[in-house]
């Protein structure tokens, strides 16, 4: 899944830590691309009432060779621009969507530049785009053809919808492949290694994440129980709470960040006052085997802070953003202005590479942001103020290739 940080969440951890971007920690540049206004015409997002309305449905991104495409739950429609703002095509609800005034039908043989084609859309979310720019993206299917799992005790309601490049539905995605039942509730997809896809998917008890070739045949099934989640050797007295499962582009390997806390006492009294952060780790699963091969120690983030007229330190843990070729990790923490970034190495972990860096977004574009990593580690972002939508990146590629050759 693309990170999400809404504003309430933004503003709570930086009013609780008051922290500020290192001096030492680079700043990757960021380059505003295009905006985009609020609403229900074909060149905007339907990103209404955002404040105080979490139940609406969001926007999802993905790039793809400088090519953007947006998935705008509210507004039931996909949209595919270029680096310059230009919207090239556009998927569309047609009752959930005005007549397009400046794309043109898609009719087979027509000579067109610019153009939209109908499908029934609900309500459009996670998007991913493999190296053919054949689209997948996670949609809900009508109430009345939900199901009930008794085994897991969970609501079947999603579906994966397949597009080729030029927008055209190619066919829709369930559990046991094409045509299949509904999944539960998708955390995220993934275009992997040959154009195959992993869907991770969210039960009352664990995930399960489904892969398939880049025809839609289902492969294999991978079931992480949230109950008998991985604990290093090192580590006693803990308890784990899964953070996010990346999947690598490049190899049938999940990337699973779990973090561990352990409970604190007041020593004079031996009881129990609270919880804090004990670590976190990376574990690197082989999704055909479902069997941990190892894992990765990631450092805290650390900041200064005043405490009553005395210097003090405090740590936070940082969160998984996605993982690029070459086992490449992102990590983020939010900060004052925008959010730290730390990138490591699968090979390596604790005791190698690790560079830090820093990405601006502006407070006023707290109010929603989406973020998505692309496979070679250009990191996009859709940031949303009171106003418009704006599309930009950070080539956090070209900050990766000077520290990692």
């Amino acid at each position: 899944m693309k990170p999400i940080l809404y504003a309430s969440l933004a503003f709570l951890l930086l009013s609780l830590c008051g922290c500020s971007p290192n001096s030492a920690i680079r700043s990757v540049e960021r380059e505003d691309l295009f905006s985009l206004e609020i609403g229900i015409l074909e060149d905007q997002i339907a990103l209404f009432n955002l404040e105080g309305s979490m139940g609406m449905h969001r926007a999802s991104i993905a790039m793809r060779d400088g090519l953007f495409y947006i998935s705008d739950g509210s507004g039931g429609k996909i949209l595919r621009y270029n680096s310059y703002g230009d919207l090239l095509f556009m998927v569309y609800n047609e009752e959930t969507n005005p007549s397009p005034l400046t794309l043109r039908p898609l009719v087979e043989g027509s000579l067109v530049t610019r153009w939209s084609i109908s499908y029934p859309l609900l309500e459009p979310g996670e998007i991913a785009v493999d190296s053919r720019k054949h689209i997948y993206v996670r949609d809900r299917l009508p109430y009345e053809q939900h199901r009930f799992d008794t085994e897991n005790m969970a609501r079947l309601s999603n579906i994966v919808l397949h597009f080729d490049a030029d927008g055209r539905f190619l066919y829709s995605l369930g559990r046991e492949g094409i045509g299949g039942s509904p999944f539960p509730i998708i955390e995220s997809i993934y275009t992997t290694i040959n154009d195959e896809l992993a869907v991770i998917t969210r039960l009352p008890g664990g995930w399960d994440i489904y892969w398939y070739n880049n025809e839609g045949a289902f492969l294999f099934v991978v079931r992480l129980r949230a109950d008998a989640l991985p604990i290093p050797p090192d580590r006693d007295n803990v308890f784990s709470s899964l953070d996010k499962i990346s999947i690598a582009p490049d190899s049938r390997t999940l990337f699973i960040k779990i973090d561990y806390y352990r409970d604190t006492f007041d020593e004079s009294t031996n009881t129990r006052t609270g919880i804090e952060g004990d670590g976190s780790v990376i574990w690197l699963m082989n999704a055909e085997d479902g069997i941990f091969e190892r894992y990765i120690e990631v450092p805290f983030f650390e900041y200064a802070y005043m405490d009553q007229n005395r210097g003090a330190i405090s740590r936070m843990l940082y969160s998984l953003m996605g993982v690029i070729e070459g086992g490449r990790i992102f990590l983020f923490v939010p900060v004052e202005g925008g959010y730290s970034i730390l990138i490591m190495s699968s090979y390596s972990g604790l005791s190698g590479e690790q560079h830090r860096g820093f990405i601006r977004v502006d407070e006023e574009e707290l109010l929603f942001n989406t973020f998505d990593l692309s496979d070679n580690g250009i990191l996009s972002g859709l940031l949303v103020n009171e106003w418009q939508v704006r599309l930009v990146w950070w080539r956090t590629d070209r900050f990766i290739g000077e520290f990692f050759q």
